[in-house]
């Protein structure tokens, strides 16, 4: 009787396996030649996958070695990939007992032309939060399997927007000035809170309420036909904690700590390159959870390692996009991230990335960008990270806290970066209050700001909806307000110039004004910046190219004032008249060499026209 129970036993295991799913998941799902590292680890998911045989059969493709896994439902297959150009199949065998199935792996050749173009101070780059910009496609808004606790009605909830949308919307970014697109993340985010996008679930897979894999390339596609680039948000610190690996992790070690017992969030950016923090306290700040719901990541596994950069080389490759914009960047193993960073280059060589350092101190900023002057412990191999440390300076003088001398203060410690021109500034982002309403709703301290912005050393970042005002207050639901006319229950489409306000239309038409300037005045981007103290917070400052000599003018002030040129007379040389590029008309200065400048302006001259 024993015996025959076993039998049948065995007889159930074998028809677990001969099912259509015996395996749920290969990951990555496809892959290229070409690529200059020619190894590929495979990871294997399904029930008990542990207990099945691996082969492949195929002249170009050999299989290095099958590596088991703590849980008995992972695989991982090193796979060499033979150094060919060429787009072509094989089969991964699988087997148990007597019964067997295969599965074809594609791999693709990789595509040439306008892709992986990265970005730079030539560019201006528009933050789009993917949800609150535009709902092309309603039908997708609401999915059957949803676990968010929130409803459209909320301020934390779901808009509806998509990728339809901000495909709908190129050609007005394209009219507007803007050159790059960064958007936040829309991989699959089955959450409680799920709308923006920083918790994902599935590392493969768009969130069907965005969209899906081939329109996010699609977007690209048609961004590329038009000129415009995009920067896609990535995470490496952290997945949400309904990620499918959750509930049956490979490894015990491939999160920190585990649910319910681990480091909470330390978020000291600055623990890692402070010579006096001990190793404990960089394991706080690396291993600590951002939240309860994003569990964090411990890339010690090397498994874990693999997986996660050939993921985002994937997603670069499929898509073809240009950029990354890395989230949490200081929270991760920074040995890690180097790594990473190190890989991608190798593959992508134009490519860029731009990791989120929020701090607002210079030294600390440039220890974490690529070949830092300090000889910091390693190289990060990032090229570029976020100016919060400007970002504050116009924050204060927004707000009224500080003078523009705390820009100038600013700008003056560049000779901490190893590259200051390849910095993204900004004044607001997705996560801090934004300008207008930092500068209580004043239009012509935004333009002074946006003037700034728009004119000195850097990579600008606008945040979406500031070139028509909107002001939201300090929550993050509200800083994230949908952008007016991109939803189906909007009265006004702002989009259009008849669906703006007048003052939207003023700050609209200030905004591509100045973007037209930066675009067709090279000094302004490549230009080198002279700078003069701004006393009685009048900032004088100079983009000089060999072919062009621009003089930007920021009166701070509620009233008007006159300025002294000769002040300025080496920088100037000798010419006499001045073309504002704003106005678009010539001044001539007094004779004592002064002029007039209206209170809270900005002015652009242009020396040598």
């Amino acid at each position: 009787m024993k015996k025959l129970i076993l039998t049948i036993l065995f007889i159930q295991s074998i028809l677990t396996y001969s099912q259509s799913n015996w395996i749920k998941r290969i990951e990555p799902p496809n892959w290229w030649t070409g690529f200059k590292n020619d190894t590929l680890q495979l990871l294997v998911y399904g029930n008990e996958v542990s207990k099945i045989q691996v082969r492949i059969e195929d002249q170009f493709v050999q299989l290095l070695k099958i590596n088991e896994a703590e849980s008995p439902n992972y695989l991982f297959l090193d796979i060499l990939i033979p150094k060919i150009e060429q787009e072509f199949s094989f089969k991964i065998n699988f087997s148990y007992g007597a019964t067997d199935t295969s599965i074809s792996y594609k791999l693709h050749k990789r595509q040439k032309g306008t892709r992986h173009q990265g970005f730079d101070k030539k560019d201006v780059v528009y933050l789009i939060m993917a949800d609150r910009f535009c709902d092309g496609n309603p039908s997708n808004n609401k999915i059957g399997d949803s676990l968010d606790n929130y409803t459209e009605k909320d301020l934390d909830g779901r808009k509806g927007g998509d990728i339809e949308g901000i495909i709908s919307k190129l050609d007005y970014l394209k009219d507007l000035g803007i050159t790059a697109l960064w958007i936040t993340p829309m991989l699959e985010n089955n959450m409680y809170m799920s709308y923006h996008g920083y918790a994902a679930t599935d590392l493969y897979k768009i969130d069907p309420r965005f969209g899906s894999n081939e329109l996010y390339k699609k977007l690209v596609d048609e961004a590329h036909q038009k000129n415009l680039k995009i920067i896609m948000d990535h995470v490496s610190n952290h997945v949400g904690i309904n990620h499918w690996w959750i509930q049956d992790l490979p490894f015990e070690n491939w999160i920190n700590g585990k649910l319910g017992n681990h480091y909470p969030a330390n978020h000291n950016k600055m623990t890692f390159y402070d010579i006096y923090s001990p190793g404990e306290s960089v394991r706080l700040s690396w291993e600590g959870w951002f939240t309860d719901y994003m569990p964090d990541l411990n890339y010690k596994n090397p498994f874990l390692k693999k997986y996660m950069i050939q993921n985002t080389i994937w997603w670069i490759e499929y898509l073809g996009i240009d950029g990354i914009r890395e989230d949490t960047y200081p929270y991760v193993d920074q040995y890690y991230m180097s790594e990473w960073a190190q890989r991608i280059f190798e593959e992508f060589p134009n490519f860029n990335i731009v990791a989120e350092v929020w701090t607002g101190e210079s030294p600390f900023l440039a220890a974490y960008q690529r070949n830092n002057k300090f000889g910091s412990k390693i190289n990060s191999n990032i090229p570029s990270v976020t100016d919060f440390a400007f970002a504050d300076a116009v924050r204060d003088f927004l707000s009224g806290k500080k003078n523009l001398d705390a820009v100038f203060n600013i700008l003056a410690m560049d000779h901490l970066y190893y590259q200051p021109d390849m910095l993204l500034t900004f004044f607001d982002n997705h996560d801090i209050s934004r300008g207008l309403y930092l500068a209580d709703e004043d239009l012509e301290k935004l333009k002074l700001a946006l003037t700034i912005l728009l004119t000195t050393r850097g990579i600008p970042k606008l945040l979406y909806g500031t070139e028509i005002g909107i002001v939201g207050d300090d929550r993050h639901g509200s800083i994230r307000t949908p952008f007016p006319g991109g939803f189906s229950k909007h009265k006004r489409n702002a989009f259009t110039d008849e669906g703006r306000t007048e003052s939207e239309k003023d700050i609209f038409n200030f905004t591509k004004k100045l973007l037209h300037i930066r675009k067709t005045n090279k000094a302004l981007t490549e230009g080198k910046l002279i700078h003069f103290y701004p006393f009685d917070n009048i900032y004088v400052y100079f983009r000089i190219s060999d072919k062009q000599k621009i003089m930007i003018v920021i009166n701070g002030n509620d009233k008007e004032k006159k300025i002294n040129l000769n002040n300025y007379k080496e920088t100037i040389g000798d010419e006499k008249k001045l073309f504002d590029l704003i106005s678009e008309k010539f001044f001539n200065p007094d004779e004592k060499n002064q002029i007039i400048v209206p209170k809270k302006s900005s002015h652009i001259y242009l020396l040598n026209k």
